[in-house]
This record gives structure tokens, sequence and C-alpha cells, in this order.
């Protein structure tokens, strides 16, 4: 099987990880994208340690039937992973012995992320309560080991141009 790359794009949320991810997709070729939240989507949204289980699962199972499908050469995968122990469990579920993986993270300044954030609830995309869930993880990922993104005052096709073309290099 010929050499793949897995791209993660991780962030807090509303970061713009989606939009990003959207924008990469077009930039690689015979690209394949991912969005975590896709394996959860319910209603009542409910996370517990059942759920938790499942939502990997789903994950890991889609990303390894991407990685295995020779039509793809580039796996886009991007999901809120807050600590490095969440982004590890998924890399171990993963197949990555022929990839090459890119672990990235979105991250911003605390103003750019509440405008990002009220704009979402303004319309209806977000709930309130989603400012105070978020600012504060903003820290973590500067912990973490991905390569940090700051998109602060860039858009995401700016983002995936970055992206791309350190994937491509």
């Amino acid at each position: 099987m010929k050499g793949k790359n897995l791209i993660i794009i991780n962030g807090t949320m509303g970061v713009g990880k989606t939009a990003t991810s959207r924008a990469l997709q077009s930039l690689l070729p015979n690209c394949v994208f991912l969005d975590g939240d896709w394996c959860w989507d319910m209603s009542p949204f409910i996370v517990n340690e059942e759920t938790k289980e499942m939502v990997l699962d789903n994950i890991s199972h889609l990303l390894n039937n991407f990685i295995a499908c020779s039509v793809y050469e580039n796996v886009v995968f991007c999901w809120v992973m807050h600590e490095q122990g969440i982004l590890n469990d998924v890399l171990s579920r993963l197949n990555t012995q022929h990839c090459k993986v890119y672990p990235f993270s979105l991250i911003c300044s605390e103003e750019a992320l509440i405008s990002r954030l009220t704009k979402d609830v303004k319309e209806d995309i977000r709930t309130q309560d989603v400012i105070e869930r978020s600012v504060p993880r903003l820290p973590n990922y500067l912990a973490m080991d991905t390569e940090p993104i700051d998109v602060s005052e860039i858009s995401a096709q700016e983002a995936a141009k970055i992206i791309a073309k350190r994937v491509m290099s």
C-alpha cells in the first residue's frame, strides 16, 4: 500500500476545525474528511463512559477504513481532543504503519474565540454555555504534542494552506 497522510486537526470548540478541514480537503489530492462530531451526533447529547467508548470505536473504525482504502492519499480528521490522552487513545486504535501522521492544534486568542463563539450563538449554531466550556480549554492545546497554528487573525482557508504546505513539503 502506498504511504498515506493522516492529518489531525485538533482544537477547542469554535476555533475553526471543521471549516479548516473542509478547506484542506479541497487543497489535498485524493482526500477524505471525517469530523469526529459526526460519530456521536445524538439528541439528547449524553457524555458518559459508554458513549465515549462508542464514539472512539466509531472514529477508529471509519479512520481505519479510510486508511485501508487505496483511493485516498490524504485522510483529514478533526475533533475536540483537549487532552493528550484522548489523542493518544485515538492514535492507538489506528493502523498507521503506512501513514505519516501530522497532528495540528488550532489555537487563537481568547478574544478571537469569544468573538467566533458569540457569532455562532447569535446564529443559533451553538448554545451560550459553549463559551464557558471552550475558553478554559485554550491553554491545553499548547501543552499537547501537536503543531500549534494560531488562527486568531487568519481565515480557515489560510490555515488550510499552511497545513497543506507542511503536509506536501
